[in-house]
């Protein structure tokens, strides 16, 4: 069990944190046809827009109420009611989230009751609305996708217990923000094996996947879970909750529709794969397809590879809490041990991480938790690539957001074929650390020199 400590810095010096709003619009963008909207000024959505682009590399539907000065002291409320009139008018998607910033709750906004007097004043409106409190102040991206998530369950899904298991193959998935596009087709394609049909929400592999269209710009999302899905989630024969962040949606799901849920809190490593595989095998009681077996074998033969690297290796990580958490356990099933763990806000899963101490804190508090642990490898996001270099340690990239590297939605973290590229990377990044102490090669006095191609330097002046 983790000690869970709070840095006592009087302000943050190198963040980590990334706020509640992008964790909403993250969620949001999963969702076919949805635009997200942020309550608050036009820097607040132009500030999060920059990072979701660099992130996926891909045009990002994006709007907002545009607070300034003077409807930040007067009152906002006209703002949130014209931008959705606008954005129906001219978009037409088939959802809308809402989300608040800092200034607007600051300011006092009653998002909620802002979206019911407009749903009141236009009951023939098609289009769905998901407004939700997520405040820069509080939490971090983490919450903030799990806000967005709860919001769209309590919004969308009808209070109905009397059809479970109406859809017998039907299994809903509630993917954490924690999960990238590579893992969701994983994932998809691991529960197809055993003859189920995912409902996965929100479907960022399906949305933000990378994808060529034929139109030249889309103003909308496009791809991801549909709204219309939201209705049959109460016909599914199970839920299966990744992530212990989407515990309070997941048992208002479970309260609305009555479908009993599978919860894990990790599918990084051999044991939480195996545990999910097991799971699977007893709900549906057909047997372990081949293929799995053969992607257990290689999982285990890559840990007998690197078990020689990675045992009693010593890791920083910092990384939203579960995400972390995960990690952490993926490196402790190797033996490996993590000397600093860092996360940006509190979360219950923070105990249970297998290491001394969880700081609450930067990426000030990284360093200077690796530098003391003599860390061989960090793993965090693109915001630790300078701590990275001035501790002089290899940086893998985790979370979120990546923006110096291309591809991250399609790196695969999970699974029994995630596991295994994960160990062959961090054993990389150890091999070619303890290769650049080598003794260099000695070279004999008397050894004849190789031949140059230098040119006389009266050729030179001469030409």
């Amino acid at each position: 069990m983790a000690e869970v400590i709070k840095s006592n810095k009087p302000l943050t010096v190198n963040p980590l944190k990334v706020s509640q709003p992008m964790g909403a619009i993250l969620a949001f963008l999963g969702i076919d046809q949805a635009i997200p909207m942020l309550h608050g000024s036009q820097g607040c959505s132009a500030f999060a827009k920059v990072f979701f682009v660099r992130h996926f590399r891909e045009p990002i539907p994006l709007q907002t109420t545009a607070m300034d000065q003077t409807t930040t002291v007067l009152g906002a409320d006209d703002n949130v009611t014209q931008g959705l009139e606008t954005i129906i008018e001219k978009r037409r998607p088939r959802m809308i989230g809402v989300a608040t910033t800092g200034l607007s709750e600051t300011q006092g906004s009653d998002i909620q009751g802002l979206v019911k007097r407009y749903c009141q004043q236009h009951p023939d409106e098609t289009t769905a609305l998901v407004p939700v409190v997520t405040p820069d102040y509080s939490g971090g991206l983490e919450t903030g996708y799990a806000l967005a998530v709860e919001g769209m369950i309590r919004h969308l899904v009808p209070e109905d217990t009397s059809r479970v298991g109406e859809q017998a193959q039907q299994i809903n998935v509630l993917a954490p923000s924690m999960l990238t596009g590579a893992d969701l087709d994983y994932l998809r394609d691991l529960l197809e094996s055993f003859g189920l049909r995912p409902v996965i929400l929100p479907d960022l592999s399906d949305s933000l996947d990378g994808h060529l269209m034929d139109q030249d710009f889309v103003p909308v999302t496009t791809g991801g879970t549909p709204v219309e899905a939201f209705e049959s989630l109460g016909r599914a024969c199970r839920t299966l909750v990744i992530g212990h962040s989407l515990h309070r949606a997941a048992d208002l799901l479970k309260a609305r529709t009555g479908v009993p849920d599978l919860r894990f809190d990790s599918l990084m490593g051999l044991a939480a794969t195996d545990q999910l595989v097991q799971a699977l095998h007893e709900l549906t009681g057909k047997p372990v397809p081949a293929r799995l077996e053969r992607q257990r074998s290689q999982l285990q033969d890559a840990q007998l590879d690197s078990h020689f690297m990675l045992g009693f290796a010593r890791f920083a990580i910092a990384a939203d809490p579960e995400l972390l958490f995960s990690l952490s356990a993926l490196v402790a099933e190797m033996g490996g041990e993590v000397v600093a763990a860092v996360s940006p806000h509190k979360a219950h899963i923070l105990s249970r991480v297998p290491c001394e101490q969880v700081v609450l804190g930067d990426l000030e508090d990284l360093e200077n938790q690796a530098r003391a642990g003599r860390a061989q490898v960090l793993i965090s996001n693109s915001h630790a690539d300078e701590t990275a270099r001035r501790l002089g340690l290899p940086l893998i990239r985790a979370g979120w957001p990546i923006y110096d590297r291309l591809g991250a939605q399609h790196q695969l973290w999970i699974g029994y074929q995630g596991g295994r590229d994960t160990l062959i990377t961090l054993a990389n990044q150890l091999l070619a650390v303890s290769h650049r102490h080598e003794i260099p090669a000695r070279v004999s006095i008397y050894s004849k020199p190789e031949p140059t191609c230098e040119v006389p330097h009266a050729a030179l002046e001469t030409g």
